[in-house]
């Protein structure tokens, strides 16, 4: 068996680690992106709210302002300064909130700031942060006050910017420690998923390898036999024509065998890349199980074994006619190829040499119709009115057996469960290189059925193949 760990899969290992760090940058961008947009929103909102209430203390003062007419032609209206924010500066410094007022000339006449500001005015701005030279950001909106469009003078309204920096700077802690922690642990996350991800991979290059290995060790044999018969038979030209006909006899057989393995080898290749050519059309079971077991029996008669097959009776009700009765929507040559390996195989393994006298070598396939179980899928496209019938088929023997340990593996390919066998009594010996039963499950698998065995050493062994009829 090979060892699939990581120790001895750098390649793996590599791979683990580049798909954990995938999963940690991409979330830590994600992360990055999200904490980025949740800083801006509680910005904005913050500076909504400071904005908000410089807007609500402009239309309070705006509303106090003392207003008088004048005798000047020029000026109409003037603002009474003494009157409009004598009780103002008190009242704003508890809120932390500080008023300039300029003339029309933008020059600063009132204030309430510890010494007037050195920012100019910006009549043309309505909101904008200013940054002092003691390190002081203020937020300040700026107001015109006009009657019938004479313009009073401009009304400056600040507001401290630590309102907003104070929170924005424990938000940044927050989503910062908050985010570290969450990249560490998607790191710890993806390396386990990275793991589980992995883990198919693994086992299918492991399978691959396992495969490879099996069939370079399959070819390697026939190839080495029939280049030492090449070099023979160029070694001794003049040789006998008996031992070239040998010769030439031995390397037919091993080039039809070759050719048989790499037709199961494609067959297996199409069979897992999907391509496998299905033809799918009404197939009575009955007269193609009759037609396998007439070629096997001259195999059987050989090896003194009795073959049959036993057809029961249909007891469930149905709308099928006699002939539907056992008739299921498949490819012929699949399913026959399906029963010719399960019979060939079970013939290859069943005792015929015995002490005892009650003992016979025989082996019987069985068809019923049954209930289609629940996991079977239904084919929609081979029957308008779908049926809840399939179809049982049963190849038991009554010889060696197989062992316990080897029924989890029975259908891997290139699996013998005794290393003892040559390549020509190996366990599946229908194809004489291991690969009899893989194909036989693949077939099964595209006619969505199922295949079973169940064995009991030197007693004998039983493979179930159930077919949907629908």
């Amino acid at each position: 068996m090979l060892d699939t760990s990581d120790r001895m899969n750098p390649l793996f290992q590599s791979t683990r680690r580049r798909l954990a760090l995938w999963y940690t940058i991409v979330t830590a961008v994600l992360l990055f992106l999200f904490a980025t947009g949740v800083y801006l929103y509680v910005r904005s909102t913050l500076i909504e709210r400071i904005d908000d209430t410089l807007k609500h203390v402009i239309e309070v003062v705006n509303r106090s302002i003392v207003i008088q007419p004048t005798a000047n032609s020029n000026v109409n209206y003037r603002i009474n300064l003494e009157a409009s924010f004598r009780h103002n500066p008190d009242a704003v410094e508890d809120d932390r909130i500080d008023l300039e007022w300029f003339n029309p000339d933008q020059q600063l006449l009132w204030w309430t700031f510890s010494e007037p500001l050195t920012v100019p005015l910006h009549p043309n701005r309505i909101s904008e942060t200013v940054y002092l030279s003691d390190n002081r950001i203020l937020r300040q909106l700026t107001k015109k006050i006009e009657v019938n469009h004479q313009i009073l003078g401009y009304l400056r309204v600040s507001h401290p910017w630590f309102e907003v920096t104070k929170p924005i700077h424990q938000l940044t802690r927050d989503l910062a420690i908050g985010i570290s922690l969450m990249v560490l642990s998607v790191a710890g996350i993806g390396w386990w998923l990275s793991g589980i991800a992995i883990e198919p991979v693994r086992n299918s290059y492991s399978s691959l390898k396992q495969f490879t290995a099996d069939a370079s060790h399959e070819l390697r044999n026939p190839i080495a036999t029939i280049q030492t018969n090449v070099q023979m038979a160029l070694a001794y030209p003049e040789a006998e024509p008996q031992l070239q006909q040998r010769q030439l006899k031995v390397i037919e057989r091993l080039t039809q065998r070759l050719g048989r393995l790499v037709n199961d080898l494609l067959f297996l290749a199409r069979s897992d890349s999907g391509i496998v050519q299905t033809n799918f059309e009404p197939v009575p079971l009955d007269a193609l199980l009759i037609e396998v077991i007439e070629e096997q029996k001259t195999l059987a008669e050989q090896k003194n074994i009795f073959l049959s097959v036993h057809l029961i009776e249909p007891n469930l009700k149905s709308d099928l006619s006699c002939e539907e009765v056992f008739t299921v929507p498949g490819d012929w040559n699949q399913l026959a190829r399906l029963f010719t390996n399960l019979i060939a195989n079970a013939i290859e393994h069943t005792k015929t040499e015995t002490n005892s006298e009650d003992y016979r070598p025989a082996i019987e396939v069985e068809l019923q119709q049954i209930k289609r179980p629940a996991k079977l899928k239904v084919r929609r496209n081979y029957s308008d009115s779908p049926r809840s019938f399939a179809l049982q088929i049963k190849v038991k023997d009554n010889g060696n057996g197989i062992p316990e340990s080897a029924l989890p593996h029975i259908f891997d390919r290139f699996y013998r469960a005794d290393p003892s066998h040559s390549h020509n009594r190996d366990l599946e010996n229908a194809t004489g290189a291991g690969l009899g039963l893989a194909i036989a499950k693949a077939i099964v698998e595209n006619h969505q059925g199922q295949i079973t065995v169940e064995s009991v050493v030197n007693q004998g062994t039983t493979f179930t193949v159930i077919l949907p009829q629908d």
